[in-house]
């Protein structure tokens, strides 16, 4: 069969043999193919990467399989190919991380090896545009001194949490959780409280008021207006309620702001923070979301002094040519302009995953669409066995999160967050299939995850 190109699969490899195979076949009629067994001892691969190259090609309709015979070449071939082969690829790689890099390889060239600070130019460009940005979009008035950077967000919870004193105290948080703050919090010993939700899936409000005044609560948790897995927008009277029931109970508000510029319909006017008094308000965000993996830099939003001293004195090196790159795009606009084409692809991106994830399981697989963000937050019918999943989606444009990953230990076993990252419809369908699969062996019968 000969080597493979490099990053190519291995059932890409079976594929492109068997497609040599229905051409030589063409115009001779009825012809069967090699049975799944012979295949995998001729060209020395498994089982299951035979069945996935022959799933494919029966998908796209130039394959069919007859029951206790085998698979047969599908007369006209190409011609009845389905129309998912017929879909052009969804966009992978975010537009901004290029321009990202292509900016950053611009000021590289034009650089003043004169200049003896780069670093500390490149964060102040970028705090600065931060607090704009933000003052553009609050009823606050943000400064630059007010913003703090980080190398990624767990760097942002570490050093809050310290610098505050929060380190073995209570946290409350939304629920389910980002699954950054779940880990930060444990790392600081901290006693996590969950939510209960209401029907809407916010945080019940009765149940928060009774938590706030009965527990020794010193840190709330919540989403700025989506939250995350579940892609679910929070109202703006929701907020409001949330910010006068705050009112009464002075407790540090980290304001979640990590997937905000995600929404689909971008974000909403008004924002949590716009209903918090600001000496207790902590906004998080991060510049991956919106730019790409190029740009992992996380930041925090504080009036708060002491803050200010601690990140100063964790002295944290950053890229200043990527700092400066990012500024740049932030004063230009260029962010705002090019998620409102990013954000319609995110939405056919998570359309497209749905609607494969309801053909092959049906009614064994339960979730709402979000309305924003890159997740489907997923429910199956037992719970999973994370293992075999991860197993079975190695190597492929479909990314899974387990679901236990955003709540305390025991919680939502039967959840996965999924992520598509885009690229050919019909590589989905494949780990899809996969996933199925493995989910087949966990259940130890002969049920069918298929519609």
């Amino acid at each position: 069969m000969g080597r493979a190109a490099p990053g190519e699969f291995a059932y890409r490899k079976v594929y492109r043999y068997l497609e040599a195979l229905i051409e030589q076949a063409a115009g001779v009629g009825t012809c069967r193919l090699p049975s799944l067994r012979e295949l995998s001892r001729r060209l020395r691969v498994s089982l299951a990467t035979v069945q996935s190259a022959y799933s494919l090609l029966e998908e796209e309709g130039r394959v069919h399989c007859l029951p206790r015979s085998g698979y047969y070449v599908q007369s006209g071939g190409k011609d009845q190919a389905v129309a998912v082969a017929r879909q052009p690829p969804l966009p992978t790689q975010p537009l901004l991380e290029r321009m990202l890099l292509g900016h950053e390889r611009r000021l590289a060239r034009q650089r003043d090896r004169s200049v003896a600070s780069w670093e500390a130019l490149g964060s102040a460009r970028l705090r600065n545009a931060v607090a704009e940005r933000y003052t553009r979009c609050s009823n606050q008035y943000w400064h630059a001194d007010d913003v703090q950077l980080a190398p990624d967000v767990l760097a942002v919870l570490e050093t809050l949490l310290a610098a505050l004193a929060l380190q073995g105290g209570t946290a409350l948080v939304h629920s389910p959780c980002c699954w950054q703050v779940l880990r930060a919090l444990a790392r600081a010993g901290m006693r996590v409280l969950e939510t209960p939700l209401d029907a809407r899936g916010n945080p019940e409000l009765h149940a928060l008021a009774k938590l706030l005044g009965s527990e020794p609560v010193s840190l709330l948790v919540m989403p700025s207006c989506l939250g995350m897995p579940q892609g679910r927008l929070v109202s703006p009277y929701y907020q409001q309620q949330l910010g006068l029931l705050l009112g009464q109970h002075p407790v540090w508000l980290l304001e979640n702001d990590l997937d905000s510029e995600l929404c689909y319909d971008g974000p909403p006017s008004t924002r949590l923070r716009d209903w918090i008094d600001p000496r207790w308000l902590l906004v998080m965000g991060t510049f991956e979301a919106a730019v790409g993996a190029e740009a992992p830099y996380a930041y925090l939003l504080s009036r708060d002094t002491v803050l200010a001293k601690a990140f100063a004195e964790r002295a944290f090196r950053l890229a200043p040519l990527r700092l400066q790159a990012l500024a740049h795009m932030l004063g230009k606009g260029e962010i705002e302009t090019q998620l409102v084409q990013q954000r319609t692809d995110l939405q056919r991106r998570t359309q497209y995953l749905a609607h494969v994830l309801q053909s092959q399981f049906g009614q064994r697989v339960v979730f709402d669409m979000p309305q924003g963000g890159q997740m489907l937050w997923v429910s199956f019918c037992q719970p999973l066995a994370w293992d075999g999943i991860a197993a079975a989606l190695a190597g492929s444009a479909l990314h899974a999160l387990p679901g236990e990953q955003f709540g305390l230990p025991g919680h939502y076993p039967q959840h996965l967050a999924l992520i598509w990252l885009g690229g050919r419809p019909d590589e989905l369908q494949l780990a899809v299939r996969r996933l199925a699969q493995a989910l087949e062996v966990r259940c130890g019968r002969n049920t069918r995850f298929s519609s």
